[in-house]
């Protein structure tokens, strides 16, 4: 019998205790054991070689603290991807079958959902307490993430010829979430990414996926031209105060400016409840609080996605929505017991 099934087993046996305390008192038992067990399952992933030990972890990190599930092949492009690179190398894109054996089986594919898991839910407390990844794992994807967003082949795209989503799995990831894992924790070298991507943003395709995710299709679709969402309304957007500071100050800066659909980054800012940025983009004396936007409501979104391929957005129009923060509001990645 694997430990897993037998995890979900004595869940069922705890469950049926009458007592509350008896309940706690058996909780606590389970999780030291499975602290244990999952700390000697760790050891044999970093006891395989630098090579393997490098992959078996950094998939464990990237499933124990992606946004969302990920596919297959949008796991394997992202580990593939070596931080100030120009380009993939297709050549370091590891299969899934090795990213399970280097994993020593804590990784699993759910073919039916296509997507990569955890192969129980409390490996992901585990993991995600586990100080091998804490305070390191955001930055790090996002890190990835904009080195991929970076690449020359999204720089400069034949206008006849958009990425290839076959080829380019790990695209609509990185331009989606970026943002929200450099937001829970930054780096100087996101930082810096992030700037060169803003370099070129307005024509730059993840502008678009950006979008296309954010806004509701009607209003996606009246969009003509993309070119006028600019770095700072994507770090408004995003609530990144590090990036919005050092924007702002820049030579030629219009902070009132609005973008394709006719927000400014004070109102993505104030849309998606990011206070910080809300309070650095109105200290400014020059900013305009109350223009309009193109339609008769704030940012709308789409409704009938479903909130774990979101991102923490607001859907409530009023001026007290703006109040709070929801980036402690993230979901954990879906795991199999």
């Amino acid at each position: 019998m694997s430990r897993f099934l037998l995890v979900s087993l004595i869940m069922e046996s705890i469950l049926k205790e009458q007592k509350i305390s008896t309940r706690r008192e058996r909780l606590g038992e389970m999780t030291r054991r499975l602290k244990d067990a999952y700390d000697k399952m760790l050891s044999r992933v970093k006891a395989q070689g630098k090579v393997r030990e490098e992959i078996g972890m950094a998939a464990l990190m990237w499933v124990s603290h992606s946004e969302r599930p990920l596919g297959a092949d949008e796991l394997c492009h992202a580990l593939a991807v070596e931080i100030g690179s120009v380009n993939l190398d297709p050549e370091n894109v590891p299969s899934i079958n090795t990213l399970s054996d280097c994993c020593q089986g804590l990784l699993a594919v759910d073919k039916k959902a296509s997507t990569v898991r955890l192969v129980n839910s409390t490996l992901q407390d585990y993991l995600s307490a586990h100080p091998d990844f804490a305070g390191r794992a955001h930055p790090a994807i996002a890190e990835t993430c904009l080195t991929y967003l970076n690449f020359q082949q999204f720089k400069s795209p034949p206008a006849s010829e958009p990425p290839n989503p076959i080829r380019t799995p790990f695209l609509g990831y990185s331009s989606i979430h970026w943002g929200v894992h450099a937001r829970r924790k930054f780096s100087d070298r996101v930082k810096i990414l992030a700037l060169e991507l803003f370099a070129h943003y307005g024509d730059h395709i993840s502008v678009k996926l950006l979008l296309k995710h954010a806004l509701n299709p009607d209003d996606f679709s009246k969009i003509e031209c993309f070119s006028s969402f600019t770095g700072l309304h994507c770090a408004s957007f995003f609530g990144i105060f590090e990036i919005v500071d050092v924007l702002v100050t820049r030579e030629g800066c219009d902070i009132n400016q609005k973008d394709c659909v006719g927000n400014t980054p004070l109102k993505w800012a104030a849309w998606n409840k990011h206070e910080r940025v809300v309070e650095l983009l109105r200290e400014r004396g020059d900013v305009i609080p109350n223009i309009p936007c193109r339609s008769s409501s704030s940012p709308p979104l789409h409704s009938k996605r479903k909130r774990e391929e979101k991102l923490p957005l607001s859907q409530d129009p009023t001026p007290e929505s703006a109040a709070g923060d929801l980036g402690s509001k993230r979901h954990k990645p879906h795991c199999g017991l």
